[in-house]
């Protein structure tokens, strides 16, 4: 294909984006991407959403990815802006989420003048990319955005990277690429699947340990018939998204904290990976093991990101003669009473339970407050859950908002802790103009509460004034609801049992995004 005369670095880059199916673009531009702005104008293909901070935009992009399965275009100002949102990036890599993060430079010629918004960007971008380009002319543009796009879908999955510089973007001589065909996931190495079957069937108390494409669909089913053979089906503490609830098998989450881990293993003899890495704890601790299989225990890998878990699952259980007839059961549906008295958080995740949609979304960023929601939704409506990843906060609000561009016509819920709703907060106004179909549920304790878990955890002794007063969220009080409505978003406070789960039904019941403030006892 020649370049066309007409044809700009940045309509080229725009275009080829679309003919690859990219359909949705989550942007803060500034000065140099306004050129790809007006592109995006010219581009009825691409629904493009402004976020008011960078992390929201990126954030966004990963919940669109998590729930949609496809990648979305980011588009992020200089370095700055890259860096802006590099916290949702590494939660991103961490889930595996496809994201093509377009990041605009200063025009080539003006990068030697050392302008205040000048840095490198390559080398900001490249620890939390699987692929990183920069477009040096504008027949550069449509091919490198076609590579983009077929990268962050190549196993392992996730965040990449296309800078394009100002002049680039602007100068015409630019092409759309041909299309490129999407890769397929492998499954496991010659071999693995016999030796995994091998040491399943000889050992007294195998596990296996999983995430990715087992925790959905057909993953589910493998991961059924193994449980009935008498394996244990364990998946990551940090995944990128489960599909829970009545009807549907239900593996064990791994425990958060270390020794949890070590007590949860004990006696395990054989773990097979499938997807997954060998357990270890989130933090080092003073005198605790970060290495948390037993010493005794054979590890054997299926395959590691590069791999179709669901696929290794599947093979493993038809090594072992594994039949769905003779799988684990399902979870029944249960719907709990309507409770009553003061707010909790036990109180909480019955009334979730009792009220989420079928086939609803959940953003998990509550932290240590979600604990009986988790246990009581087990039995709820079928829903997916997605937590979490790479422990940066600030990931819950932005995942809602992109899963809910993904999946217009799926309610959604976001689950997220007083310290870490105000990261990206801005999340809400994008919520309000887009009309995203998500209910937010604050807890409010006006702690961080895990931090205080934390200093007894690492033996840092007993909290003084200081340590007091930073992991309090007390003083001054945050009025979440005066926050949200600011923002567009029909909001109000909760603080009995009784008011939270009207609310919650009234809130499940309307369209476009509600927020509650959970005052937990």
């Amino acid at each position: 294909m020649q370049p066309s005369a007409s044809l700009t670095g940045a309509q080229a880059l725009v275009g080829t984006l679309a003919d690859h199916g990219v359909t949705a673009c989550f942007a803060n531009p500034g000065t140099s991407e306004m050129h790809t702005v007006t592109a995006l104008d010219g581009e009825p293909r691409i629904r493009s959403i402004l976020g008011l901070f960078e992390g929201v935009v990126t954030g966004a992009a990963d919940g669109y990815a998590r729930l949609g399965g496809n990648p979305s275009m980011t588009l992020l100002h200089l370095g700055s802006g890259y860096l802006n949102g590099g916290a949702n990036i590494h939660n991103a890599r961490r889930a595996r989420s496809p994201m093509i993060n377009v990041i605009g430079d200063h025009a080539t010629y003006h990068l030697t003048n050392d302008a205040p918004l000048t840095s490198n960007i390559g080398a900001m971008a490249e620890p939390n990319s699987t692929w990183l380009r920069t477009a040096a002319a504008p027949e550069d543009a449509g091919p490198l955005a076609a590579e983009a796009w077929h990268a962050s879908l190549s196993a392992p999955a996730g965040p990449v990277s296309l800078i394009l510089p100002a002049d680039v973007a602007w100068q015409s001589g630019a092409l759309i690429s041909e299309q490129l065909s999407a890769p397929v996931r492998r499954g496991p190495g010659a071999g693995a699947v016999e030796r995994a079957a091998r040491a399943v069937r000889s050992a007294r108390s195998p596990a296996v340990l999983t995430t990715g494409s087992a925790l959905t669909g057909a993953g589910l089913e493998a991961a059924r018939r193994l449980a009935g053979t008498g394996v244990r089906v364990l998946f990551e503490f940090f995944f990128p998204r489960l599909q829970r609830g009545a009807g549907r098998y239900a593996p064990e989450r791994m425990q958060y904290f270390a020794e949890r881990v070590v007590e949860s293993l004990d006696g395990t003899d054989v773990i097979v990976l499938a997807e997954a890495q060998s357990p270890v704890a989130f933090f080092a601790y003073p005198n605790h093991p970060c290495e948390l299989t037993p010493d005794s225990c054979e590890v054997i890998s299926l395959g590691g990101p590069e791999t179709d878990s669901a696929e290794c699952l599947a093979q493993l259980a038809d090594a072992l003669g594994a039949t769905e007839a003779d799988g684990a059961r399902v979870s029944d549906l249960v719907i709990p009473d309507a409770p009553s008295g003061e707010l909790t958080m036990q109180s909480i995740g019955l009334s979730i339970a009792r009220h989420l949609p079928e086939n609803a979304f959940v953003s998990d960023e509550a932290g240590t407050s979600v604990g009986p929601t988790w246990a009581a939704t087990a039995s709820a409506a079928p829903h997916d859950w997605m937590p979490l990843t790479g422990g940066a906060l600030g990931q819950g609000l932005p995942v809602a908002l992109g899963a809910a561009i993904a999946a217009p016509e799926r309610k959604g819920l976001c689950l997220v802790g007083d310290g870490s709703a105000m990261y990206t907060n801005q999340a809400l106004w994008t919520m309000a103009r887009e009309g995203a179909d998500v209910v937010t549920v604050v807890f409010v304790n006006r702690s961080y509460r895990i931090l205080n878990i934390e200093l007894a955890r690492t033996g840092a002794g007993a909290p003084g004034p200081t340590a007091q007063h930073l992991l309090s969220l007390s003083d001054p009080p945050i009025d979440y609801t005066g926050m949200a409505r600011s923002m567009g978003v029909p909001a109000t406070t909760a603080n009995t049992a009784h008011g939270f789960d009207d609310a919650l039904a009234a809130a499940f019941a309307d369209d476009g995004p509600h927020l509650i403030a959970a005052e937990i006892a």
